[in-house]
Order: C-alpha cells, then sequence, then structure tokens
C-alpha cells in the first residue's frame, strides 16, 4: 500500500525525464547546436576578426549595457509599483494592474512605434525635453527606455506573490520593538524579496537583451552609436551572412548564459543566507 502511494498519480521518474529531456532536445538544444555548429564553418581567426570588429563591439556595449540599466530601473521601481498594489487599496487599482501587463500584449512593433511618436523632437513628451537639451529617440537613452517599458512586468510579477505572502504583522512587530523604518525595510522586508528580486531582475535582463522590436524604431539604428546586436544579426542575415550572424549569436549566447549563471548563483545564495 505505501509503494503505491509513494508512485503518486503521475507517470514515475523515468518516463517523465525522457518527456523532459526529448523537449528540451527539440525547443532548446538542436537549436541551440545548430547555431554553433554554423559558425564553427568559420575558422579561428575569422571568427575572432566577425566577433570583435568595432561595429560588433559598439553593438555589444549598447545591447548590454542599456539591458543592465533598464533591468536597474525596473528592479527599483518594479519594487514600488508591486507594492502600492499589494499593500494599498485606491480607485482604479485593477485598471493600474492591468497596466503593467500591457508591454507583455503589446506588439513590439507597436510598442516602438508608439514609443518613438512619444519622444520623438515633435512628440508629446519629447517636444518638453527637447528645450533642456535631452533627445531620447534617436539616441542611446531612447534604446534605455524602450528596453525598461518591455521589462517591467517581470518585475513586478515576480515580486507581487512574495509580497501578498509578506505578513503585515511583521512589520508591525519589528516596529514594536523599536526598530525603525529603514532597519525594517532592510532588514525585515528586503531579505525576504532579495531571491524574487534577483529573479526578476535576471527576466527583465534576459528579456531585454534579446529585444528587437520595440527597439529598432526608437534607436535610429545608427552604425556605432545606437546599433543593438540583434538589429546587427538581422543586417547580416540579409546579406545572406549567416555564419557572421550565427558567431555573433554564439557570442551573444555565451555572454548571456554566463550572467544569468552568475545571477543564479547569487540568488541561490541570497537563499541560503535567508536560511541560516
Amino acid at each position: 500500500m505505501k509503494s503505491k502511494i509513494n508512485a503518486g498519480i503521475l507517470p514515475g521518474f523515468g518516463l517523465t525525464m525522457g518527456y523532459t529531456l526529448a523537449y528540451l532536445s527539440l525547443i532548446v538544444l538542436i537549436p541551440l547546436a545548430a547555431l554553433i555548429l554554423k559558425s564553427a564553418t568559420l575558422t579561428w581567426a575569422q571568427f575572432l576578426q566577425e566577433v570583435t570588429s568595432p561595429r560588433v563591439a559598439a553593438s555589444y556595449r549598447l545591447t548590454f549595457g542599456a539591458s543592465l540599466v533598464g533591468a536597474a530601473v525596473n528592479s527599483i521601481f518594479g519594487v514600488i509599483v508591486a507594492w502600492v498594489l499589494v499593500r494599498y487599496e485606491f480607485p482604479g487599482k485593477r485598471l493600474v494592474d492591468a497596466m503593467v501587463d500591457l508591454p507583455f500584449a503589446l506588439p513590439t512593433a507597436v510598442a516602438g512605434i508608439t514609443l518613438t511618436a512619444i519622444y520623438a523632437p515633435n512628440g508629446w513628451i519629447g517636444k518638453l525635453l527637447q528645450p533642456l537639451g535631452i533627445n531620447v529617440a534617436y539616441t542611446p537613452l531612447g534604446v534605455v527606455v524602450a528596453l525598461t517599458f518591455i521589462g517591467l512586468p517581470f518585475v513586478v510579477r515576480t515580486l507581487q506573490p512574495v509580497l501578498e505572502s509578506l505578513d503585515p504583522e511583521v512589520e508591525k512587530a519589528a516596529v514594536s520593538l523599536g526598530a525603525g523604518r529603514w532597519y525594517t525595510v532592510t532588514r525585515v522586508i528586503l531579505p525576504t524579496l532579495a531571491p524574487a528580486w534577483i529573479t526578476g531582475f535576471s527576466l527583465a535582463f534576459a528579456r531585454a537583451v534579446g529585444e528587437y522590436g520595440s527597439v529598432v524604431f526608437i534607436a535610429g539604428n545608427m552604425p556605432m552609436k545606437t546599433e543593438i546586436t540583434p538589429l546587427l544579426i538581422i543586417t547580416k542575415l540579409e546579406q545572406y551572412d549567416y555564419a557572421g550572424a550565427t558567431s555573433i549569436g554564439v557570442v551573444m549566447l555565451a555572454i548571456s548564459f554566463t550572467m544569468l549563471l552568475t545571477i543564479n548563483w547569487l540568488q541561490s545564495r541570497t537563499g541560503l543566507h535567508r536560511i541560516h
């Protein structure tokens, strides 16, 4: 009887693991292997020349730099948005909550056109910033704005369930024991949010690195200035330079994978510190 109970409703480990490996192979491993094999048609010298040219290096700096800045901005304001949605009741709360998911539902091309129209020199916000000498559209700042726009839901939706499970009585207990507001935030709330916070940051960053549609309109796509790496890959594909495109893709994959592994390691370390 005990073995039947432990067997559970789902199939055994062998069958489920087989399905898991087969599915991951078809969806993830085989396409990535094809990417690496295609780039292997170049010699090592050709590969290095392809992925380290000044134009490609400039696109790396813009793509990863803007992605990090956008994810960092979202990791700050995303906490505030999630906190307000969880802890406060106010008119129009459902509407605000639905607006958070708008970047999920909105086609990226539409988002790019909309942001460009708003932040262009003659746009609603752009014409207000123009006299201040701040140009958003067709500048690296515009890339950051677009990547911040598409990354916000990842942080908010990751933090919301954790905040909902965080009992407000814990904060009241800390205050009743003499803890100040800053101490309560840094020693009670933030340690609980840290794993989800890091997860939201990594998801927003990963999404931003591969973003194309919402950036290509507002960036202006000027080589060495506002050209992102995904656009450069598309340009090479249009020129039938498949080996060059896949080579850049392999470098993007390696950098992204390394950064995500580092973030996951930090997340696990944060979880261990919470347990101790």
